[in-house]
């Protein structure tokens, strides 16, 4: 029988995906339907994104898998009418190449203090050099694709790098730490930081005034993560008082942030609009038929989120 598959996204996604979804499947083999109005009771995967105003799982009967476009699956991983295999976006061609390139791009931008000669019209010659990369301890918050991804490319650039997660990963060459007592140690050490965590109940202001406090003073934040992650009213005290001397984010509790939001205003804060790791069509495509193409083959699901984990 051939898969059905609905497309259920917000309206604009399909102009994007409409013709680099159906080349993949194309080049698959497979005979399938894919559409954005189909009957429930004939749909066999769902290619989801948040936002796309379904929420209940239980009209799709024949149902295999749901997923996902995009990496963060906190939008759905919970809905109890789901169940069936829900997998989450991981495109190295696209998303987590990406992401490297954003976080790879910010460290060496802190780590050589770029900002103070972008733009500078004094003319002030301080010819003070800059520590070299295996002076500069970085932790990374997060040890999914995307946060061992970075890892690997800032390890690679010489940074001795510092990895944590809620519960114990092993990876070569990564010094991994986990739990609260890994946490402490982390942030301790972490002269910059990184924040690539889902959210979570767990993770929901993780980085709070105490957090901060553990830092080395005059440690830089870079968030591509997700803006939850960070309690914001702690992070402008601490960029105030100079613990934390600067801070690039890329994403927020509101988005777009608002007008109005202090990071705007504030002197020691890069803002750029979730711009860090955006899903291809073309890539992100391509992993999808490929998934498809697997389960119809009788082969194991890529990338299958561990609900009970809760990412």
């Amino acid at each position: 029988m051939s898969p059905t598959l609905l497309f259920a996204a917000p309206a604009d996604r399909w102009a994007q995906y409409e013709t680099p979804l159906t080349e993949a499947l194309d080049a698959t083999g497979l005979d399938y339907r894919l559409g954005l109005d189909l009957p429930p009771e004939e749909v066999d995967y769902i290619i989801y994104a948040p936002k796309s105003g379904l929420t209940d799982f239980t009209p799709f009967p024949r149902l295999k898998a749901v997923l996902n476009l995009w990496a963060g699956v906190e939008g759905v991983v919970s809905n109890p009418t789901l169940r069936v295999p829900l997998t989450r976006m991981v495109d190295s061609e696209g998303l987590t190449q990406g992401m490297v390139e954003y976080v790879t791009g910010h460290v060496l931008r802190h780590h050589l203090g770029m900002d103070k000669y972008i733009g500078n019209t004094t003319p002030a010659w301080d010819q003070a050099a800059p520590p070299l990369a295996q002076e500069r301890p970085v932790t990374i918050l997060g040890l999914g694709a995307l946060g061992h991804a970075c890892a690997r490319q800032l390890t690679s650039l010489g940074f001795p790098v510092t990895g944590w997660s809620r519960t114990p990963r092993s990876l070569d060459g990564l010094r991994c730490l986990h739990g609260a007592e890994g946490l402490t140690e982390a942030l301790s050490g972490a002269q910059i930081l990184v924040l690539l965590l889902p959210h979570t109940a767990e993770t929901e202001n993780l980085l709070d005034a105490a957090a901060l406090d553990l830092l080395p003073k005059g440690a830089v934040l870079i968030n591509p993560g997700r803006g939850a992650l960070v309690e914001d009213t702690a992070l402008l005290a601490a960029l105030d008082s100079g613990q934390v001397a600067q801070a690039t984010l890329d994403v927020f509790r509101i988005e777009p942030l608002p007008a109005d939001h202090p990071y705007w205003q504030h002197p020691r804060v890069t803002v750029t609009p979730h711009i860090a790791a955006e899903t291809r069509p073309a890539s992100a495509a391509r992993v999808i038929a490929d998934n498809i193409r697997r389960n119809e083959a009788g082969e194991p699901l890529c990338h299958v989120v561990d609900r009970d984990a809760g990412y």
